[in-house]
């Protein structure tokens, strides 16, 4: 009984651009997460402020999951056009 992969895996040609990309989103988006908890640790009181009617934490909080599914959009896009550039 054969155990191995279900396909053949190829050669990506885009790997080390798709590696690129996503090294230097992860670091824009730790940029803001590192911002994010700077403020809650010396500036807990900032969090408090009204923004748009909620809490700035919690916009703060809904902005981290925003930027995080555009970043996921913008990567798919980019990895997609790469991929067809580099394997057609």
């Amino acid at each position: 009984m054969g155990h191995g992969p279900a396909v053949k895996l190829g050669k990506d040609d885009a790997a080390s651009f798709k590696t690129s990309l996503g090294v230097k989103m992860f670091f824009g988006y730790t940029f803001f997460y590192v911002l994010f908890v700077l403020l809650n640790v010396y500036f807990p009181k900032s969090m408090e402020i009204i923004i748009f009617g909620q809490t700035a934490a919690v916009v703060w909080g809904f902005s981290l999951i925003i930027l995080a599914f555009i970043m996921a959009v913008i990567y798919n896009h980019f990895c997609t056009q790469a991929e067809k550039r580099y394997n057609s």
